[in-house]
């Protein structure tokens, strides 16, 4: 009995570790997954010479019970570490509506941008049950959902005469958007530096352009002499045929616009999030499992205050 103490709540409470501190990568491995497969068949073994020994069926239910959580618990954490995706991140642009096949809805992505301000939680849409995902993250039972912060960047695009120009994304996720989600990496040549960038177009300019976003370190490590502070963009404007036009780079600070290849180029770093999705055993199953430890560890409590009684 004293090896099914041991053995069956150890194995509720991996599980159950699995659920509050989602997102370890060691969760997927196999030898993970062998320890805890080998923990159900322990407690299970373990579990066989009390039940022969019990001298009532109350007692042989109890231990029964203790067994078959370890059992659920066990299977639920495998089940998730083998068989389910690994964790991934979701971004979507402001306002985008995002299809998310694992969690069988819609990730609904808040309109806020640089200038509009607005809530920055993200809503799960699964058949008209909305949940916000906020701070503190969301759970679907068998996916744990949390926010991670992004940088983004906004663009204001104008002629040289200050009229303004659409700015489009012919490749990002959405078209009209001007919010550059920087989900490329670029390498700046003769650095170690491994940059976000992205790209959009100004059509009636007949104009692509390349943006490469800076942090404070980095902004300040390239161009020292100019006393930058707070994050900075690269911008690099080609013709509509992507052929660089010369002269045409320009670093600006993050709010300050930068006038360049025929265009007054505008952009605001902002934080923005996207949603980490999660894999953890089912909860329904967990739960399932801790009511049938206690339950079984219950009844043989009072089953032996009853005899020394």
């Amino acid at each position: 009995m004293k090896a099914l103490v041991l053995f069956a709540p150890l194995t509720l409470a991996i599980v159950a570790c699995e659920i509050v501190f989602p997102g370890r990568d060691f969760y997927h491995y196999g030898w993970f997954n062998v320890a805890l497969a080998a923990l159900v068949v322990a407690s299970v073994l373990a579990a066989r010479a009390p039940f022969r020994a019990a001298k009532t069926l109350q007692y042989r239910i109890a231990v029964a019970a203790i067994a078959f959580g370890a059992a659920v618990a066990g299977f639920a954490g495998v089940a998730s570490g083998l068989l389910a995706p690994d964790d991934r991140v979701v971004v979507g642009a402001p306002g985008a509506n995002v299809r998310v096949d694992e969690l069988g809805g819609t990730l609904a992505f808040p309109l806020q941008t640089a200038v509009s301000g607005g809530s920055l939680d993200v809503v799960l849409n699964r058949s008209g049950r909305l949940t916000a995902i906020g701070a503190g993250g969301a759970s679907t039972g068998t996916f744990a959902l949390r926010q991670i912060p992004r940088d983004v960047v906004y663009i204001e695009a104008a002629d040289r005469r200050g009229a303004s120009l659409t700015v489009t994304q012919p490749n990002g996720a959405t078209f009209l958007s001007p919010v550059l989600l920087m989900q490329q990496r670029q390498k700046i040549p003769d650095t170690n530096l491994e940059l976000p960038f992205d790209a959009f177009a100004v059509p009636a300019a007949h104009r692509n352009v390349k943006a490469v976003l800076f942090n404070a370190q980095q902004a300040a490590m390239m161009h020292p002499a100019a006393g930058v502070q707070g994050q900075a963009v690269l911008f690099a404007v080609d013709d509509e045929d992507d052929r660089p036009i010369t002269g045409a780079i320009a670093f600006a600070r993050n709010g300050e616009t930068a006038d360049i290849g025929g265009l007054h180029l505008r952009a605001e770093s902002f934080t923005y999030p996207a949603i980490e999705l999660m894999a953890v055993p089912s909860t329904s199953a967990v739960v399932l499992a801790a009511l049938a430890l206690g339950a079984g560890f219950l009844t043989i409590f009072l089953r032996k205050a009853e005899v020394s009684a």
